[in-house]
C-alpha cells in the first residue's frame, strides 16, 4: 500500500497550543514528517477555560466558540501545510481532536447519562481546508458503553510495541495516561490522573508563568508527606478497570480545598508536593498493574520536566525511564500523530478504540466524516 498523508490537529487540556502534524500512513506505521505549534490567543484560552465550568449564557458562548477554535485549528492545518511545501490535495483527511471542555465517563458518571464533548467545529475546518476532515472520535466509544478516554494506547500499540518487550508508554500532558505493552499485546490502558495541569496552575498563580520550566521551581522546594497522603486520598485512585479522568476531578478548587489542611506552606513546598503526586500517583498506577516493566517512555509535555522525570526514575527503577525519542518519535508530538492515525483507521473502515482499555462493548470506527467541498 502506497503511504498517504494525513494532518493530525490536538489541543490538550493545558490549552497552550494547537498542535499539527503532517503524517505518512502506511504498511510501516506511521511516520512523523513536519509540526508546527500554532498558538491559542490569550483570551480564547480564558473563555475555554470558562465554558470547561458550568456558567451563564453557556449555549450561545460554546457555539461561538466551537466556531471560532474551528477557524484556528483550520488556520494551524493550513499554515503546516505551507511551512512544509505541501499541497492541500496531497492530504488524504485531517484528523482533529478538537478541545475537551466537558468529560464525565461512565466511570465519573455513577447514575447519570455519561458523555464527552470536544469542540472545534469539523464543518469549519473541512469548508476553509477545502480538506476531508475527521473529528469526534471519543463519542462513539461512549455510545458503546466505554470511557471515551485514553484513545492512544492503541496507537501506542501500533507504533511502539516490540516483540518480547514490557513496555509502558506515559503520556503527560494536563493529565497522565498510561499504555502497557506485553510484547506486541496492548495489555491495560487508562488515565493515571493530574500529570502538568495542577503544576501549570500552582507557577501560573505565584510566578505568573505558563509552566515550571524543567522542573527547575519543583525541584527547590520540599514535598509535603502529608499533604501528599491527603492528596492521594483521593477517590480516582483507588479505582481499578477502564477508567479517566480531567479537570473536573483534579482542578484549582480541588487543590485549594486540600490546602486548607496545611498551616502556611512554602509555596515551593506545595509544587514540589504536586510533582510528587504526578509521579507518585503514575508509578502507583503501573505498580498495581500484574505486568512486570521493565521499559517507560514519556511524551507530552512532561517530558521535558527534567525534575519529574527524575521522580519517576526514583518511584519506577530498576526500570529505565527515557522518552519516546528513543523510540524515534519526538514526545511532543506523539498525540498529533495519533489522531491522524485514528483518522486513516475511520477512511480505512477500521476500530480506532481499544474496549480493553476503555470498557467499551466492543471495537468501532470512531469519529464522523466531514468530507472536503467536492460536490458539482
Amino acid at each position: 500500500m502506497t503511504d498517504t498523508l494525513y494532518v493530525g490537529l490536538m489541543s490538550g487540556t493545558s490549552i497552550d497550543a494547537v498542535d499539527s502534524a503532517l503524517v505518512a500512513c502506511g504498511d510501516n506505521g506511521p511516520s512523523l514528517l513536519a509540526t508546527r505549534e500554532h498558538p491559542i490567543p490569550t483570551d480564547t484560552r480564558e473563555r475555554i477555560a470558562a465554558i470547561s465550568h458550568p456558567g451563564d449564557n453557556e449555549i450561545a458562548r460554546l457555539g461561538a466558540l466551537d466556531r471560532e477554535l474551528g477557524q484556528l485549528f483550520a488556520a494551524a492545518a493550513t499554515e503546516l501545510l505551507a511551512t512544509s511545501g505541501t499541497r492541500m490535495q496531497q492530504i488524504r483527511a485531517i484528523g482533529s481532536h478538537g478541545q475537551t471542555i466537558r468529560h464525565h465517563p461512565p466511570s465519573a458518571a455513577e447514575d447519570a447519562v455519561a458523555y464527552t464533548l470536544q469542540i472545534a467545529d469539523p464543518n469549519t475546518i473541512a469548508e476553509q481546508t477545502g480538506i476531508t476532515t475527521v473529528a469526534d472520535f471519543r463519542r462513539r466509544d461512549i455510545a458503546a458503553g466505554g470511557e471515551g478516554a485514553p484513545l492512544a494506547p492503541a496507537f501506542h500499540a501500533a507504533a511502539f510495541a516490540e516483540p518480547g518487550r514490557n513496555r509502558a508508554i506515559v503520556n503527560i500532558g494536563g493529565i497522565a495516561n498510561a499504555t502497557l505493552l506485553s510484547g506486541t499485546h496492548l495489555q491495560q490502558g487508562f488515565d493515571t490522573g493530574p500529570g502538568n495541569t495542577l503544576l501549570d496552575h500552582w507557577v501560573q498563580r505565584h510566578l505568573g508563568e505558563a509552566c515550571d520550566r524543567e522542573g527547575a521551581w519543583a525541584a527547590s522546594g520540599e514535598v509535603i508527606e502529608e499533604l501528599l497522603a491527603r492528596l492521594l486520598g483521593h477517590a480516582y485512585f483507588s479505582r481499578s478497570g477502564p477508567r479517566s479522568t480531567g479537570k473536573e476531578a483534579f482542578n484549582p478548587a480541588w487543590l485549594h480545598s486540600q490546602l486548607t489542611f496545611v498551616d502556611n506552606p512554602d509555596p515551593r513546598d506545595i509544587q514540589a508536593t504536586l510533582a510528587e503526586l504526578t509521579a507518585a500517583s503514575i508509578a502507583g498506577a503501573l505498580g498495581a498493574c500484574e505486568l512486570d516493566i521493565t521499559e517507560v517512555y514519556v511524551c507530552g509535555g512532561g517530558a521535558h520536566n527534567t525534575d519529574l522525570l527524575q521522580r519517576l526514575v526514583r518511584r519506577l527503577a530498576p526500570a529505565t525511564v527515557t522518552t519516546t525519542a528513543t523510540l524515534g518519535m519526538d514526545p511532543d508530538w506523539v498525540e498529533a500523530v495519533t489522531f491522524a492515525w485514528l483518522a486513516h483507521r475511520t477512511l480505512e473502515g477500521l476500530s480506532g478504540n481499544s474496549p480493553t482499555v476503555t470498557g467499551a462493548s466492543g471495537e468501532r470506527i470512531l469519529g464522523g466524516i466531514y468530507p472536503a467541498n467536492t460536490a458539482s
